[in-house]
């Protein structure tokens, strides 16, 4: 299925006119780039086409800067699922991230990165339920696997697999026929198992909730009113947690 073109925004640091033009350069290097525009005075840049959001944020640092992702697509259209460790001796909880945006009625896109885990094949898949006190134990099994085996056809519930590399690096690109409010609420598991019995201690076993993400300018925060701290400051301690 042909994936139709989404805009994404990014606040990213700028000071001049240069800023841009390397920006624009890098990204129009990148396949599915159909428009980056840039506002100086708000420090966003805007692109339209159908590159993975993973793919923008590093091209935008490989001219040296930094990017956060401000929205995706439309209203009520977009999730995200920070994917972290249950293990007790893993230092940095946080070692994956999804991002979600239904780009049309029946279509969700899923770009899915994993960082600092072992070299490997990982299973990703939504789960019946959003309850990760117990890590993956307790997120039920994977979400319309019933269904799905009953009626003959593709389980929605399972994204597919991720291979990483021995840097300790995975991403996958994909799309389903899922709308986002069908995941709101739900949990991803990406274990080198698919179902099962999963260990809680495995570093590589990784959980996460997926919740509701602003879409193309929903949120134009720039200072947060509860720590006062700007996104950049709340960027860096994220980093710091093993954020993507």
């Amino acid at each position: 299925m042909t994936i139709p073109p989404f805009e994404t925004i990014f606040a990213v640091p700028m000071t001049c006119e240069s800023c841009i033009k390397d920006i624009s350069g890098s990204l129009h290097q990148l396949s599915g780039i159909k428009k980056v525009t840039a506002n100086l005075e708000d420090q966003l840049v805007s692109i339209e086409g159908t590159a993975a959001p993973s793919a923008i944020v590093a091209a935008i640092q490989a001219t040296g800067r930094d990017a956060i992702l401000r929205g995706s697509g439309k209203s009520d259209s977009a999730a995200v699922c920070i994917l972290e460790s249950h293990a007790s001796h893993v230092e940095n909880k946080v070692r994956g991230l999804v991002r979600m945006v239904q780009v049309a009625s029946d279509l969700t896109i899923v770009d899915l990165t994993l960082k600092g885990v072992s070299p490997g094949t990982y299973y990703a898949t939504v789960r019946e339920r959003g309850d990760i006190s117990e890590g993956p134990e307790s997120t039920g099994g994977v979400w319309e696997a019933v269904k799905a085996k009953k009626e003959g056809t593709p389980c929605r519930g399972v994204f597919g697999t991720v291979q990483v590399d021995k840097g300790g690096l995975g991403t996958i690109f994909l799309d389903r026929p899922i709308l986002i409010w069908e995941l709101i609420g739900r949990s991803i598991v990406v274990s080198k198992k698919q179902d099962g019995k999963f260990d809680n201690n495995d570093a590589d076993t990784l959980v996460g909730v997926v919740a509701r993400s602003a879409g193309v300018w929903a949120n134009d925060k720039t200072v947060c009113s509860c720590s006062g701290k700007t996104v950049w400051e709340e960027r860096q301690e994220q980093i710091g947690r093993g954020m993507l």
